[in-house]
């Protein structure tokens, strides 16, 4: 729909209907000494349509085109054109939290079913309608963990040094002025996996609870049973920090150890998301039924109307809009339906069969590349542990310099994995996901060796 401004007798007739006299006058409130005034050094002088399309033509010529093979939380995974076709109609494009469940029968039912596959591929009872990204549903996977855990009163939370950095780090802001305490778990340098013989300090401490991902960062698959049944027996929650599109695959949290995880969260991105210059992403999350009243954001449900037809509607919304602000679970104003949207249609085109085989052929590229790779004079594979798809390698020459050349290639190798690993300063993280053909996997071989024998 077109945006058509107010004229100004449209501006005249309203601002007589409510007697004032200017627009300015609506704000006289504010001190003078705290308005601006005037614009014109900030904003520049108004472009016409003709000259904005080729501004934006200009600035579309001078994206990054190339083979991307970084990885390292954010993936390249085909998307069938079908699937942003139908999320950019009007009905799902514009649609605004679906509070009017008279109005919004099809954007409830988008994310009921969406809730459905999140919580099957999970393995858990109950999911909500999505939250921001993967780093903020753990930071609130962490608060609902110490919300439910009223037994423990440490609020001491086990962080495994092989979660996502940006994870960890947006966890730390978000918790660190609530009283609560997130404490490193290090990792095995010969297998990339958390060491589970750690855990054995905190035997019988007052630990609120552990995070566990699967993969880790390195794209190692850690014991997740072991640590999972390790939370159970010392009376610690369980959280676990999970890809979706590995759950194709691998076994999905609510099976981990003999009970399961208590929540589960993680990026969505890999469902139907397109790389975008870093978002906008949604994250998940899915727990136990008996935890459901902590779940932060929106659940959908399904219902019948008076003329017993189905129905739905929003139905546990424990957020500050809606209830005491003191006992809101989460001040999340916002669910990212649209990725939502898009997700829910690309799991529903793919199927169970679909997502299996994104999953072993993201695998089998990504080991098939290391396997090239590995073959090059002072290329090596860093960590012993089973893979899935990203692989951390060491290089001969400085890690920098080689991704520089090798995006002058036209082909982004990794990630730096020195910014955040000081000790794996000349180690690369790399991914090739479905996307990659073989003849991507021989081009990127080629440019490496004629890179680091330059």
């Amino acid at each position: 729909m077109p945006f058509i401004p107010h004229t100004a007798q449209d501006e005249k007739e309203m601002l007589d209907a409510i007697g004032v006299s200017s627009i300015d006058e609506l704000f006289d409130e504010i001190p003078a000494e705290l308005r601006i005034q005037g614009l014109s050094d900030a904003i520049p002088t108004g472009l016409n349509e003709m000259q904005v399309a080729r501004l934006m033509r200009g600035r579309a010529a001078g994206d990054a085109t190339g083979l991307s093979f970084i990885g390292a939380g954010a993936y390249e995974h085909h998307i069938p054109q079908a699937v942003w076709d139908i999320a950019t109609r009007g009905e799902f494009y514009s649609a605004y939290t679906p509070y009017q469940a008279e109005a919004s029968q099809g954007t409830l039912q988008v994310l009921y079913e969406y809730q459905t596959m999140m919580a099957s591929l999970n393995g858990l009872d109950v999911s909500n309608a999505s939250l921001y990204d993967g780093a903020s549903a753990l930071a609130e996977a962490v608060l609902m963990a110490v919300r439910c855990h009223r037994k423990s009163k440490s609020k001491r939370i086990l962080m495994p040094s092989t979660v996502h950095p940006s994870y960890r780090a947006v966890v730390t802001a978000v918790v660190k002025n609530q009283g609560i305490t997130v404490e490193d778990l290090p990792y095995c340098a010969q297998t990339g996996t958390t060491l589970v013989a750690e855990l054995a300090k905190y035997q019988g401490q007052d630990i609120t609870a552990l995070v566990i991902p699967q993969p880790n960062f390195f794209g190692v698959l850690e014991d997740v049973d072991a640590l999972t049944d390790w939370a159970a027996s010392n009376g610690a929650m369980s959280v676990a920090v999970v890809n979706p599109t590995t759950l194709a695959l691998l076994k999905a949290p609510g099976s981990w150890g003999a009970n399961g995880v208590d929540i589960a969260c993680g990026e969505g991105q890999p469902l139907g998301i397109p790389l975008s210059s870093g978002g906008p992403y949604f994250g998940f999350m899915c727990c136990k039924q008996e935890h459901v009243r902590q779940l932060p954001g929106r659940i959908i449900g399904r219902t019948v109307d008076l003329d017993g037809k189905p129905g739905f509607a929003l139905t546990l919304q424990a957020r500050e809009q809606h209830i005491r602000r003191s006992k809101a679970t989460s001040n999340i104003c916002t669910n990212q339906g649209l990725m939502v949207t898009a997700s829910t249609i690309y799991m529903s085109l793919l199927g169970a069969e679909g997502l299996e085989r994104v999953a072993a052929h993201s695998m089998n590229n990504t080991r098939a590349l290391a396997d090239r790779l590995s073959t090059i004079d002072g290329v090596e594979r860093v960590f012993s542990g089973t893979s899935f798809h990203d692989v951390v390698l060491r290089l001969p020459k400085p890690v920098e310099q080689v991704l520089a050349a090798l995006a002058e290639q036209g082909i982004y190798g990794g990630y730096n994995m020195g910014t955040r690993y000081p000790e794996l300063s000349d180690c690369i993280s790399m991914s090739a996901t479905e996307t990659k053909t073989d003849a991507d996997l021989a081009a990127y071989e080629a440019a490496l060796r004629a890179v680091l024998a330059a």
